[in-house]
């Protein structure tokens, strides 16, 4: 891959099926040997991207590239180039964990040495050495992601698609998985894109966060830098009774930095958040708003998050 390349580029990218529109034009930069997350709630257009820039649904408008291949014009040379974890687990249960690593290096022409070659090298990363026999049928969630992981690097891609890669897992599990993906950068020199719902996962792991909405980016950039635009502190207010009194009052105070609403749910960018607790709490009172909850802590990813799209990224 040419390193002056991006990894992946996308320009305008649009999905349509019939009358409803999933993609409305996304642009999108990725550069080599990075991690890229993108974030969205449900139906927001992440899967259908991923689809698109993997070649398993043509866009409607627009183009992008994988390592300076275009995904319609040159999809096989794109496919040599990627490797991809669907967010269901795509496994055949029959088979043995080395069987299911043996097909896949058979699908792509891989010769026997070398099939045997890289089985045994992957199975060791992810830590499946000593299942390799067993039929998949008796693995447990985590060994499941863990050799789709080890599968979907068969081929030694250049750019390596992660689908929600550790959806359902248990901390234990996530945090191995953060360990492999975080190596196979270091070691590699491997890009990656992936989606995910637990935004700890994408504010450790991401080089860059896209936030996706409607079908169109609507924020991106470092965490850190993400983060810290949101001011030092955040105070999480929520309630019921008279908000638009209490919101048009809380406008008014100069400590106060931004206001995100989304629901039942009232965020106010501060300074010094701890000593601004009280003057918001009375305004309440002041406003027949009742509290039910309030609490103060230093911005995070979820909270970008909930700026830019109005909700919140519940993990599932």
């Amino acid at each position: 891959m040419n390193m002056t390349k991006p990894a992946v580029e996308a320009r305008q990218l649009v999905k349509r099926y019939g009358e409803i529109t999933a993609v409305v034009g996304v642009d999108l930069t990725i550069q080599p040997n990075s991690i890229y997350a993108l974030l969205g709630p449900n139906g927001a257009g992440k899967t259908t991207t991923i689809s698109m820039l993997t070649t398993l649904i043509q866009p409607t408008e627009g183009s992008a590239t994988i390592a300076g291949y275009d995904v319609v014009k040159q999809a096989d040379q794109v496919r040599r180039q990627i490797g991809v974890t669907f967010q269901e687990t795509v496994l055949d249960d029959a088979l043995t964990g080395r069987q299911v690593m043996t097909y896949h290096g058979r699908l792509y022409g891989m010769s026997k040495a070398q099939r045997q070659t890289k089985t045994d090298e992957l199975l060791a990363l992810v830590e499946l050495d000593d299942a390799a026999d067993r039929a998949v049928r008796t693995y447990s969630g985590g060994m499941k992601r863990r050799l789709e992981l080890a599968r979907g690097l068969m081929t030694d891609p250049k750019v390596l698609f992660l689908d929600e890669p550790t959806l359902g897992l248990d901390p234990q599990n996530r945090a191995k998985i953060w360990d492999y993906i975080q190596d196979l950068k270091r070691r590699n020199g491997l890009t990656l894109l992936l989606t995910t719902h637990y935004m700890d996962e994408a504010q450790q792991l991401a080089d860059c966060v896209g936030i996706i909405d409607g079908g169109r980016i609507i924020a991106e950039g470092a965490p850190r830098n993400l983060i810290d635009q949101m001011g030092s502190d955040a105070i999480t207010v929520s309630g019921y009774g008279n908000r638009d009194g209490f919101l048009s009052r809380i406008d008014e105070l100069p400590f106060v930095q931004s206001v995100t609403t989304a629901e039942t749910i009232t965020q106010l960018a501060v300074d010094s958040g701890n000593r601004r607790l009280a003057e918001v709490v009375t305004l309440a009172n002041q406003s027949d708003f009742t509290i039910e909850d309030i609490s103060v802590a230093k911005p995070s990813l979820a909270d970008v998050f909930l700026k830019y799209t109005g909700r919140e990224l519940r993990d599932h």
